[in-house]
């Protein structure tokens, strides 16, 4: 049976619609039509109350939701947890985040990301390996005891998820360029991150085939007049997509104004580096065998490092529209059709477009998430 989405205000390329309906069939949207069209009249209406309709979200940056560590917990149940958390916030594709660990865990991580995948777990897409070849003096949270440089056998571990994308974040000074390289050619969406390289080194990672950076801003070299640093290369490279964390405490909303002004428009995208305590009530969480809790919503490790974020990303959303005055329609595009695009899966997921996985969200007039689709089967939310 086709499900016709009617009387909302549709996200399409070119801004919000309020005359068309979106036709949904087995899984998949068919046709955005006017709502005139007879086969909107045939199938099964869904009265969406003039709320906003966008794409739904997709984070590739989530350490954990839930009370969930995904370091912690790295099985199918416990991806499956972080994905039911992390819905009810309008994400209905995301990226699992392991944080710097032993190659056991590693092995775990990939094994279960690949199971729940292949299981149609909703809303996993992938996996992300932030670490563990990043730099000991921008290394945030994460333990040095564990970084490493990958041998051969590491490079098959870290490109061996089947079904969808592995995004990998390291530090290019700390790698190999035929390692880089290596990733790349097998597959592995590269960035880089936690990094303390200079120019010249983010560069030379770049042209090894580095697509992007993880939290810009944050863990990295900074711009400064003699030497550009990550940030610089990043800002200044017109290819390259560049993660970020709206939640006015990672970066100053100042500096993500020059960030918007200095990227190609769709190259910055929202990530929230979500911890357990969101979607959860506890706010503290174990990492590494340290208890870290959230105070006043900001995480901090006990050396005072910040430790992900307690960040969903319907308020990143929001926080774009009310802390960096974006238009909702922009906020809403760079927490689902740029991330898209830059895992490479914007064909499928990411746009309200026929032929697209029916993956969206409806957002009330405060902003607020009222129900997902995730291949066309609906939840709702309170």
């Amino acid at each position: 049976m086709s499900t016709a989405l009617v009387n909302g205000r549709v996200l399409l390329d070119d801004g919000f619609r309020d005359d068309l309906v979106v036709l949904v069939e087995d899984g998949r949207i068919v046709d955005v039509l006017d709502g005139g069209d007879r086969r909107a009249h045939a199938a099964t209406r869904v009265d969406l109350e003039g709320g906003y309709l966008v794409p739904g979200f997709i984070d590739v940056q989530v350490n954990g939701g839930g009370g969930v560590l995904f370091n912690n917990t790295p099985t199918v149940d416990g991806i499956a947890a972080i994905a039911r958390a992390h819905r009810r916030f309008g994400v209905t594709g995301l990226l699992p985040t392991l944080i710097s660990d032993r190659i056991e865990v590693m092995r775990a991580a990939v094994a279960a990301a690949s199971e729940a995948i292949a299981q149609h777990a909703p809303g996993v897409l992938g996996i992300h390996l932030e670490g563990p070849y990043l730099a000991p003096a921008r290394k945030g949270t994460h333990d040095a005891a564990v970084f490493r440089v990958p041998d051969a056998g590491e490079i098959e571990l870290a490109t061996s998820l089947r079904g969808g994308p592995t995004l990998l974040t390291l530090a290019p000074e700390q790698v190999p360029v035929e390692a880089i390289r290596a990733f790349v050619e097998r597959g592995a969406i590269v960035a880089a991150g936690h990094t303390a390289g200079n120019y010249d080194e983010i560069r030379a990672g770049l042209d090894a085939g580095i697509r992007g950076f993880t939290h810009l801003y944050n863990a990295m070299s900074p711009l400064q007049g003699r030497e550009p640093g990550a940030v610089g290369a990043a800002l200044e490279d017109e290819g390259s997509w560049c993660g970020i964390i709206v939640d006015g405490v990672h970066v100053h909303p100042a500096s993500l104004r020059v960030a918007l002004a200095a990227k190609p428009r769709g190259k910055l995208f929202l990530v929230t580096d979500a911890m357990p305590m969101v979607g959860a009530d506890d706010p503290s969480f174990t990492l590494y065998g340290e208890t870290i809790t959230a105070v006043d919503g900001v995480v901090r490790n006990a050396a005072g490092a910040l430790a992900g974020s307690a960040l969903d990303m319907i308020t990143a959303v929001r926080n774009c529209v009310h802390l960096l005055g974006l238009p909702l329609d922009e906020a809403a595009r760079m927490a689902s059709r740029y991330p898209a695009e830059f895992l490479g899966i914007d064909h499928q997921r990411g746009r309200i477009a026929p032929g697209h996985v029916a993956d969206l969200a409806l957002l009330d007039a405060d902003l607020a998430v009222r129900a997902t689709w995730i291949a066309g089967n609906v939840e709702h939310h309170a």
